[in-house]
């Protein structure tokens, strides 16, 4: 509820002293007027605001505006947020969409201008931003930043296209973030020449402390999938200022259980300082990015939180701008509101084009490493039936699929191994980076059954066996779904649940299925093109005998 004038009690946390006290606030408008110390023994802590830095609201399943109904019931008041999914399936349409629907909430989304769309030349997106449109981008004034530069071959190589697109971010005062997993030495050089400021796809510690060594920010980060708090979160004592938190992908049956409020709790947990974890949640995000977020602190923004304590940081109250957006009564926020179409293929596939003729000479097999976005690949002899390589449930070597969803095109197979399943498969329309239609199966009938069920939903998630077939619709770019998140989540925890009866012991089934076709993290991965050689940069072939 809004208020004009009014105050509020309890301890501050005070990053900038580094002490806790008692203390009165009056905010008047959308500011804080006064921060007044008092002789009282209060329960409760006031915090400001959460920030998570580096997300992408996509791979929560629903629109921005009903992801801040549950996020503000965890303490984050803002999100930097890289809309680079919905633009590779719609281009700008699709950033304009996030901004306008994201306007609907109380919640501060910060978007950027998405670097790489497509991600790659190898594979086919629904949309492309080049350096003209970037510029466009940039020169807005609801565009903060140049999204995640992924394409750090391109940067070092002096990629014209690329190196436009670096120049425009600058000219315009804009930070530029990073996405450069494993990059060290002199290529990490040149690549923070440029002007490249972040990074969350650090492989190890060292990694990590090298590229803040280098100028680097470091965003830690804990998703759906990819889980690197407890690896890298020593790093927030060590260098307190060049730390940022974020959850990067985020499924919605984990947003509904906690967000960077957690994080918090779990780092008083491992011994950090409490003022420095604040610090990565609030201070360097703010800093760093520009942001019009307040910190705490007379004169700011009336962007704080309440908490119990700060052991466990349950949020009792949140507000943004001075306006109480959470609390007893819940989320004070409205429906979102519809979404828009894209083009999206409607004819079916068959089992004929799933079939894959066995070649002599052994099989390359992309190995899916559970809670982690990077793939191993091991080189096996395939099980062969009639001529044609088969899925191998006794070895764990799955049939993987990827199918054009924006053109008529033959699919394309390859084989895995990690999913565990025993019977079954499960497809979806969430393929980083162009989003395509992916399964994973036993069996080409039930493959075939998933992805067209993906194909007559427009968009979404399924999971097909002889005996049964669940899909969850996603008809927002096959990305997300405007409807509530606490029912998407519901739903998706039952296909998860479904996935992991078949055998799946993935934690995260489809969020590891959908980075199979990430072709900027290593190791084999798999596009509507062919079978990717990360390493190499390049499109490889199946079989060892093939290979040029």
């Amino acid at each position: 509820m809004k208020r004009k004038d009014f105050k509020i009690r309890g301890n501050i946390v005070d990053v900038f002293s580094k002490e806790i006290y008692p203390a009165e606030i009056s905010i008047r408008e959308k500011r804080i007027k006064s921060i007044r110390k008092i002789d009282k023994h209060l329960k409760v802590y006031i915090l400001p605001g959460l920030i998570d830095s580096h997300i992408h609201i996509e791979s929560s399943m629903v629109t921005p505006a009903e992801f801040a109904k549950i996020a503000v019931q965890y303490g984050t008041v803002a999100v930097v947020a890289d809309p680079h999914e919905i633009a590779n399936v719609s281009g700008v349409e699709g950033i304009d969409f996030m901004i306008e629907n994201g306007r609907m909430a109380p919640l501060k989304f910060f978007f950027g201008a998405p670097s790489c769309v497509p991600a790659t030349e190898f594979e086919t997106s629904g949309a492309v931003i080049d350096s003209k449109r970037i510029k466009k981008l940039l020169e807005r004034d609801d565009i903060y930043f140049l999204s995640e530069m992924m394409n750090f071959p391109g940067v070092i190589n002096k990629d014209p296209d690329i190196l436009r697109k670096i120049s425009f971010a600058h000219q315009f005062h804009k930070p530029i973030d990073g996405h450069a997993p494993g990059l060290l030495g002199e290529p990490l050089k040149q690549y923070v020449s440029n002007g490249i400021t972040t990074d969350h796809e650090c492989l190890d510690f060292n990694e990590a402390e090298e590229k803040i060594a280098a100028g680097m920010k470091i965003q830690i980060r804990e998703g759906s999938a990819a889980k690197g708090f407890d690896k890298f979160s020593n790093l927030i004592d060590i260098y307190p200022d060049s730390v940022m938190l974020c959850s990067d992908d985020i499924h919605p049956e984990d947003l509904i259980k906690a967000h960077i409020n957690k994080l918090l709790a779990r780092g008083v947990q491992k011994g950090l300082n409490v003022f420095n974890l604040v610090r990565s949640a609030s201070v360097n995000p703010v800093n760093h990015y520009k942001l019009p977020v307040g910190l705490l602190r007379e004169g700011d923004f009336a962007d704080l939180i309440i908490v119990n304590n700060i052991r466990e940081f349950d949020v009792l109250e949140t507000y943004i701008d001075g306006e109480k957006v959470y609390g007893d009564e819940g989320a004070v926020i409205k429906k979102s509101g519809a979404g828009f179409s894209i083009k999206f293929r409607s004819n079916p596939i068959n089992r004929e084009e799933l079939k894959v003729e066995a070649l002599p000479g052994g099989m390359r097999v992309i190995k899916a490493i559970d809670g982690d976005l990077f793939t191993g690949s091991l080189t096996t002899d395939p099980k062969i039936m009639d001529g044609y390589a088969v899925a191998d449930i006794d070895r764990d070597i799955l049939k993987i699929v990827i199918v054009n969803k924006y053109l008529v095109q033959k699919p394309v197979m390859g084989f895995i191994s990690g999913f565990g399943l025993k019977k079954g498969a499960i497809a979806g329309s969430i393929a980083h980076d162009s989003h395509n239609i992916i399964a994973v199966g036993v069996d080409d009938h039930d493959i075939v059954t998933a992805i067209n069920g993906v194909i007559k939903m427009h968009g979404g998630l399924s999971v097909a066996s002889s005996e049964e077939y669940h899909g969850l619709q996603l008809e927002i770019g096959g990305l997300m779904t405007d409807r509530d998140v606490q029912k998407v989540a519901e739903e998706f925890k039952h296909l998860e649940k479904q996935a992991k009866s078949f055998g799946c012991k993935l934690k995260a089934p489809f969020m590891t299925l959908s980075f199979m076709a990430l072709l900027v993290i290593p190791e084999l991965k798999i596009s509507d093109k062919g079978l990717f050689d990360v390493n190499k940069f390049s499109h490889t072939s199946l079989f060892l005998r093939d290979n040029n």
